[in-house]
């Protein structure tokens, strides 16, 4: 018997373990998101610079730019869509395979992924507005005359 300590110290160092694993975890997720917004937006802004002309045909046929902006709006948001349906197909079996790491947290939480769902899709369509506020700003003969 050399480490005779407290129970309390004890579980205060156990749980400082688990409290480092829960943040690096939530700092790896937190990058993860970043990461995810910041590809949708590039993949949005190229998508609507290669669509630029069929945009100022849109407009010149009467569509409004408010019209425009929401097209986008609504291919990002089934891009979140799409991407969040995937990733809670995916993540099921890795739920299960960290659940042993993971003190006190159900494994298939249902109220966690939907959260987590939202906000994916929030993100995605955030970063889906950004060139489709663009979009709605686009002067009909500049858009006719780019390649």
């Amino acid at each position: 018997m050399f480490d005779v300590r407290p129970l309390a110290a004890v579980l205060t160092e156990r749980n400082d373990k688990e409290r480092a694993l829960s943040a690096l975890l939530a700092g790896f997720g937190s990058l993860a998101l970043l990461l995810a917004a910041l590809g949708l937006y590039g993949v949005m802004a190229y998508a609507v610079a290669q669509r630029t002309r069929e945009m100022g045909i849109r407009l010149a046929l009467g569509a409004t730019p408010s019209q425009l902006t929401s097209l986008i709006a609504r291919d990002g948001l089934r891009l979140s869509a799409l991407g969040a349906a995937i990733g809670v197909i995916l993540s099921l079996p890795m739920a299960y395979a960290l659940g042993a790491l993971l003190f006190g947290i159900q494994i298939a939480d249902v109220a966690g992924f939907a959260v987590i769902c939202a906000v994916l899709v929030l993100v995605g369509t955030l970063a889906a507005t950004l060139p489709a506020r663009r979009v709605g700003r686009l002067d009909p003969l500049v858009a006719l005359r780019s390649e």
